[in-house]
C-alpha cells in the first residue's frame, strides 16, 4: 500500500447543530442517501451528520485540492456497512480528478469517524495499490 495522501478535520458539534436547523444546509452539504439513513439515526443526528461533514473536509484535504474546482461536498458520500464500518463513496467526476492528480486508477480511501459531546473528527487516507 503506497500512501498518496491523508487529512484530518475536526468540527465543533455545536456549529453542526444549527446548521442542520437549516434545510438548505442539509441539502447543499449531503447526498440523499445521506439524508434518508439520517432519518432513522432519531438518538444523535448531530454527532451522524457531523461525523459526515467532517468527512468530506478531511477526504478534499487527502486529496490536496480542498473544495476547489467545481468539488462540492455532495460529490462525497458517506456510507456503513452492516456492520458499521463507514467508507466514502465518490463521484465520477472526483474519479477523474484522482486520475488527473494522483495519476492512478487503483486507489483506496481510508476513513475514521468519532464524535464526543463537543467535537466529531474524521481521518482519511487515500492509498494506490
Amino acid at each position: 500500500m503506497k500512501v498518496l495522501g491523508n487529512g484530518v478535520d475536526i468540527v465543533s458539534n455545536d456549529r453542526i447543530k444549527k446548521s442542520i436547523k437549516n434545510k438548505n444546509f442539509i441539502k447543499r452539504i449531503f447526498t440523499l442517501s445521506e439524508i434518508k439513513t439520517s432519518r432513522h439515526k432519531k438518538s444523535n443526528k448531530v454527532g451522524y451528520f457531523a461525523k459526515r461533514f467532517a468527512a468530506k473536509e478531511a477526504f478534499v484535504k487527502a486529496l490536496g485540492t480542498g473544495f476547489v474546482n467545481d468539488i462540492n461536498f455532495k460529490d462525497i458520500n458517506i456510507i456503513n456497512n452492516k456492520d458499521g464500518k463507514p467508507s466514502i463513496d465518490i463521484s465520477r467526476k472526483l474519479k477523474k480528478i484522482i486520475l488527473q492528480r494522483l495519476k492512478i486508477t487503483k486507489f483506496r480511501c481510508y476513513l475514521s469517524m468519532s464524535d464526543e459531546d463537543k467535537h466529531s473528527i474524521s481521518f482519511v487516507i487515500i492509498s494506490g495499490y
